[in-house]
């Protein structure tokens, strides 16, 4: 199903269009329809700026991690989830909200 719509562009965009489809060969509104579809199929993704931005963050990010032997990981892991399950950490605090309250 078409529908009809109307638009209003300014010169730029017009003359643009318009050797756009004499390029091509196509109708205006073909073109119109193309470049649409084509743009909402971009729209969420990463511009290669941003991309490029975020992975230069990450890896100064990550290379801030500190390396330890996976059992010292593991061993703090696991000391973590025993105070979990006893209402909290080492340190004084009761209960899980840390104001004396359970």
């Amino acid at each position: 199903m078409k529908h009809r719509a109307t638009f209003t562009l300014d010169d730029q965009t017009e003359t643009v269009l318009r050797r756009t489809a004499e390029r091509l060969n196509m109708a205006k509104s073909e073109v119109v329809r193309e470049a649409v579809q084509e743009y909402g199929a971009r729209v969420g993704r990463l511009s290669e700026a941003e991309r490029l931005r975020l992975l230069t963050a990450f890896d100064k990010y990550v290379s801030r991690i500190p390396e330890r032997p996976l059992a010292e990981v593991e061993a703090e892991l696991e000391e973590i989830r025993r105070a979990r399950q006893r209402g909290g950490r080492a340190g004084g605090r009761a209960g899980r909200r840390g104001d004396g309250h359970r």
